[in-house]
């Protein structure tokens, strides 16, 4: 074999390979063209577009339906008051309703044993707010038959609800209600006196409440501290006697008090004579 023909031989490789890539790219550019165009198929025919449905008259303005279609309230509506409620529950808890008086007489019992982390002030609220719906559960069923029950069922507005279902409330609240702590807010307020129950504002009304509810709570304290404070009398008198001045009377009258407490059943009696001091009005 002559170096001339290995030359050649040599150069026509590389000529062979380039022509073997440009017809493998030729190819590949062809499937992608292929996969690229559409399909042959039959034309479609699209379907006419529909025609929009002519818009409600409602009066040239927009609306919510507050209630349904049944005349009841519509579930948003109820929906949303529950919520309003459950947001001001807490300020309505104690502004208008026994728990105010009942968690003040129990704190105070706390604290004429000379105890003042013992109950917890959860267990004299929860105390308290049982107790309180144990009070008002007569009221509250009228609140409940009279304003809820006929705005649920559509037969009353939500206005006539309102008044329909505060009437009871209004009328526990002023029956423990002193009249010179209405007349004292109405002054206050520079309003002309209310002719009957039924003219006396919520405004007016509730402080005069809780003045009522804060002076009696404050009375029945008073009677709660009387013995827990003799016994204290006699703990520090005896100590001064021996000349044990350096021992707090503290100490030693605790035990004596919560003894005391117990004879007595002062949680049971403390719960009965706050319930019944709302029996038969004020």
């Amino acid at each position: 074999m002559t170096p001339a023909s290995t030359g050649s031989r040599r150069s026509g490789k590389p000529a062979r390979v380039a022509a073997i890539a440009a017809a493998s790219t030729v190819i590949a550019l062809l499937l992608v063209a292929t996969q690229t165009l559409p399909g042959f198929a039959e034309p479609i025919d699209p379907a006419p577009p529909a025609e929009p449905a002519p818009p409600a008259d409602n009066g040239g303005g927009y609306g919510v339906e507050i209630n349904g279609p049944d005349g009841t309230p519509s579930s948003a509506i109820v929906t949303l008051i529950s919520i309003t409620l459950l947001a001001v529950a807490p300020s309505l808890l104690i502004m208008m309703t026994s728990f105010t008086k009942i968690f003040v007489v129990l704190a105070m019992a706390r604290n004429a044993l000379s105890l003042p982390a013992v109950p917890p002030n959860q267990v004299l609220a929860g105390l308290a707010l049982f107790l309180s719906i144990f009070v008002m559960q007569p009221v509250l069923t009228q609140v409940n038959e009279l304003g809820v029950q006929p705005y649920l069922d559509g037969t009353l507005d939500f206005g006539q609800a309102v008044e329909a279902g505060s009437a009871p409330l209004r009328e526990w609240m002023l029956s423990f209600t002193r009249e010179e702590d209405l007349a004292l807010m109405t002054r206050a307020a520079g309003l002309p006196n209310p002719e009957d129950a039924a003219a006396v504002d919520f405004a007016t009304l509730i402080p005069a409440f809780l003045i009522s509810e804060l002076r009696s709570a404050f009375i029945i304290g008073f009677v709660v501290f009387v013995p827990f404070l003799v016994i204290d009398l006699v703990v520090s008198a005896a100590l001064m006697s021996m000349g044990m001045m350096m021992l707090p009377p503290v100490m030693i009258s605790l035990p004596f008090k919560i003894l005391l407490f117990i004879l007595v059943d002062g949680w049971g009696l403390l719960a009965t004579t706050l319930v019944s001091s709302y029996r038969g009005g004020g």
